[in-house]
């Protein structure tokens, strides 16, 4: 039997890197991103690619796992996902090489169809979102227990989320998330150095299956 996790299933631009960073310092081994065996293996909080796109096929998988859904809003949200996927189409649709199958794969269905005009009309993105959203609601409609839904900006949700996670609220952080990745950048995960940060990558290989 597989090993229960936590599952951050919110999309891209909804905090997932300040979820992640709490997580470690509540002592989770946790990876933003898995894209090995080894890190499906070794994370008991995962986040990001695939998990987002796959958080159905990963409840199966991993059964009596838990799961944060990260949401936005809206007018946060869509400049900031704007900008990322402006960044990224390129690598996204190249054939001859670019990110790696695993990330292309989440984000072209997630983000269907991922053409340039697409990604700069707000209504398209928008739509996107919930229909993300609206999945993961049917989905988790008869089994609450298992899902817990946040903004990380609202006052009260670290200590939501501490409370759906059992943890001692002594050991939530003061004044909530840390807020990392700001003014577009989305690399701060890189740079972070904790014994309790799993690598998302074996020295920059994958694996081809994941879990």
């Amino acid at each position: 039997m597989s090993t229960a996790k936590i599952f951050i299933i919110g999309l891209p631009r909804t905090a997932t890197t300040s979820v992640c960073l709490a997580m470690m310092e509540q002592g989770f081994k946790t990876a933003h991103n898995a894209y090995t065996q080894h890190a499906f293996l070794q994370a008991e909080v995962l986040a990001d690619t695939p998990i987002f796109c796959d958080y159905q096929k990963l409840d199966k998988h991993f059964p009596g796992s838990k799961f944060i859904f990260l949401v936005r809003e809206a007018e946060q949200w869509l400049p900031s996902i704007k900008q990322l996927l402006q960044r990224m189409f390129t690598n996204l649709q190249r054939t001859d090489g670019g990110f790696n199958p695993h990330l292309k794969r989440c984000y072209n269905e997630v983000f269907s169809p991922l053409t340039e005009q697409n990604i700069n009309d707000d209504q398209f993105l928008l739509a996107c979102y919930e229909r993300h959203q609206q999945g993961i609601e049917l989905y988790f409609k008869r089994r609450t227990a298992d899902i817990l839904t946040i903004n990380v900006n609202d006052n009260n949700s670290y200590v939501t989320l501490l409370d759906f996670l059992n943890i001692e609220r002594s050991k939530g952080r003061e004044g909530g998330f840390k807020k990392i990745n700001l003014g577009g950048k989305v690399k701060a995960w890189q740079g972070l150095n904790n014994k309790y940060k799993v690598e998302s990558t074996n020295k920059g290989k994958i694996d081809t299956t994941l879990y």
